[in-house]
């Protein structure tokens, strides 16, 4: 494998350390737990109290991959974090698809007995959070999805990234490798579907995004009570780029009222006072 390719991978799969003060997030005997779901054992941890709060973490990560904003959500919500199957201390699996790790999420809040949750989930996390508001809507109270895409090919990802992720076969590391593999496969989802997306999510891209602009807007476009915000000078990584703006954003959507402002509607309203009424 050429240095260039293994640079891109590293990338991808940044995440940050997951000890934080004296909390070990992601390895936390103390908080974590076991539970079998479709023929695997998930590991997840569940801090603080208050409205429950899924985190679904991107690929490469684990449960501690939200660490450095950790401490500040705890304050207010009732967290849980999971490793993805193939992920962390997590099971594995032959086949590996968002749509089974999106079941896999849902058996967790069933698991807990939650009947609907908080989602914010970052790339693969995001693709999840955005399957689990189609097929398990009851579950998705509101949704954060960040450099989450629904296609796998050039029209969603920049172009250096798809060819690298079809190298996935290079990769030595067998875990590595199907985790790669997944995102090199998966996803393959149609605009239309996400029409059936109720709860209101928020979508946040980078500018410079791993994630198209062009892919992220139509997502955008295609919820019907969703939010796009769009961030400057920022990348795929926006939890280590900028965590105090990810945890306002957080923090604003999840607690205040959903607002879908329009200025057409505005629009219509002056032209109300402003121009002759024909009839």
């Amino acid at each position: 494998m050429d240095s260039k390719v293994k640079l891109i991978i590293i990338l991808l799969l940044l995440v940050t350390s997951p000890v934080i003060g004296q909390v070990n997030f992601g390895n936390n005997p103390n908080a974590g737990s076991k539970f079998k779901a479709n023929g695997i054992e998930l590991y997840f941890e569940i801090y603080g109290e208050g409205q429950p709060l899924l985190l679904l973490h991107g690929n490469g990560g684990f449960s501690g991959s939200n660490a450095n904003i950790m401490p500040q959500l705890i304050k207010k919500y009732k967290v849980i974090t999971v490793d993805n199957r193939c992920h962390g201390q997590s099971g594995c699996s032959d086949e590996l698809n968002y749509q089974l790790m999106a079941s896999d999420a849902n058996a967790l809040l069933d698991h807990l007995g939650i009947d609907s949750a908080f989602i914010y989930g970052h790339s693969d996390g995001g693709i999840i959070g955005l399957i689990m508001g189609v097929k398990y809507p009851k579950k998705v109270k509101r949704l954060v999805a960040s450099g989450a895409n629904i296609k796998k090919d050039k029209t969603a990802l920049e172009p250096i990234i798809v060819d690298m992720m079809k190298r996935y076969a290079e990769i030595e590391n067998p875990v590595l490798r199907k985790q790669i593999k997944l995102m090199a496969e998966y996803p393959n989802m149609d605009f239309e579907i996400l029409n059936n997306i109720q709860a209101p999510t928020l979508l946040i891209s980078g500018d410079r995004d791993a994630i198209l602009l062009d892919h992220t807007i139509k997502i955008f476009r295609s919820i019907p009570n969703s939010n796009l915000s769009i961030w400057p000078g920022s990348t795929h990584f926006i939890r280590e780029e900028n965590p105090k703006k990810l945890l306002q954003e957080l923090n604003n959507f999840f607690q205040n009222p959903f607002k879908k402002p329009s200025t057409v509607d505005w629009a219509k309203q002056a032209a109300k006072q402003i121009l002759p009424n024909k009839n």
